[in-house]
């Protein structure tokens, strides 16, 4: 009798851990261990795990521990990872629709903008139709958020780029720039503090603005544009399809609930990052921070679709990304 008693305790006990964690995933990020927006995402694994009672548990693993930043999109399909914290313009080569819906450039002019067109204007359907292709589920997106602009000149407006050399990451943001009559420079992000310094370049596209303010930026170039007008990228949460379907319901929907909950914590956390930043530079007296208009972001959004036009001809999920994004504007009074 003893010994019944014996195995079934140690069955109960056996079975009530396997049911405590019955789903267990590897998540691989496109951001460092120890990078702000790795904690945030880190902090997602564990409101997942208490909100599930520990039925889900989720591994996170920095930039480059499983696969290089952009072949995640790839070892989640085939497998290899459960699923991605990523930067959607890194499977541009794969549709450019992914580049034009991640960082539609001078789109956004504030995180709630591209969050809301996700969620409520068409984006997470493009997002799943993109995905899907490829074997995986979209579940959320979140952002680190807007990225400010530094510049050692003063610049209020579109009219202020002309013959300004700005430092930018080749491609449809260099484009833009130079349709706005500034004249492009492709350097490593590595090099923009001396190339600031020694006025090699006169601007750049490289950060938020906490970053920047940390990191000297504004020191060196003491006329930042904040609120930012230029790069606002789309970060996705995905993981295989499969392994998504075998979720129940009530799993499902708290993988999708938690999403939205990282998300407002770090755009609160980043925000409140920004803020204090832009205190201590306002403190400053040898820094002006300069906020463009409505019409001064609304021209170099102009300028932008331009950009996204040429991008909408590249395929046929491009062409229904530029005509879903162009109508939210549109709607929202945003190209006016």
């Amino acid at each position: 009798m003893r010994l019944f008693h014996a195995a079934t305790a140690a069955f109960l006990v056996f079975a009530g851990a396997a049911a405590a964690q019955d789903f267990s995933f590897k998540f691989q990020s496109s951001d460092p261990a120890g990078n702000p927006n790795f904690e945030f995402q880190k902090g997602w694994t564990e409101l997942v795990a208490e909100k599930s009672g520990g039925k889900i548990k989720i591994e996170l693993l920095p930039v480059g521990s499983v696969v290089e930043y952009n072949e995640t999109l790839d070892a989640v399909a085939a497998g290899i990872l459960d699923g991605q914290i990523c930067d959607s313009s890194y499977w541009a080569g794969k549709d450019p629709a992914f580049g034009l819906i991640s960082n539609p450039v001078g789109a956004w002019s504030a995180p709630e903008q591209m969050i809301d067109f996700v969620e409520n204007g068409g984006g997470k359907e493009l997002m799943q139709e993109l995905l899907g292709s490829y074997g995986l589920h979209f579940i959320g997106v979140t952002t680190p958020g807007l990225e400010a602009f530094v510049s050692r000149v003063p610049l209020n407006g579109v009219d202020d780029l002309k013959g300004v050399k700005v430092r930018t990451p080749e491609g449809p943001i260099a484009n833009v720039f130079a349709a706005a009559g500034a004249s492009p420079v492709n350097l490593p992000s590595s090099e923009v503090y001396t190339s600031i310094d020694k006025g090699v370049v006169d601007a750049a596209d490289y950060s938020v603005f906490s970053v920047n303010q940390q990191q000297g930026l504004n020191t060196v170039a003491p006329n930042p544009v904040y609120p930012g007008f230029h790069s606002l990228p789309l970060v996705e949460v995905s993981m295989n399809q499969a392994k998504w379907d075998a979720l129940p319901d009530d799993m499902k929907k708290l993988m999708e609930d938690t999403v939205k909950e990282f998300q407002q914590t770090q755009l609160a956390g980043n925000r409140a990052a920004d803020e204090a930043a832009v205190a201590e530079a306002k403190a400053d007296p040898k820094i002006t921070i300069h906020n463009w208009s409505d019409e001064e972001r609304a021209k170099f959004r102009k300028l932008g679709m331009a950009e996204w036009q040429k991008i909408a001809t590249q395929s046929p999920m491009a062409q229904k990304v530029y005509d879903t994004l162009t109508a939210y504007l549109k709607e929202k009074n945003m190209l006016e």
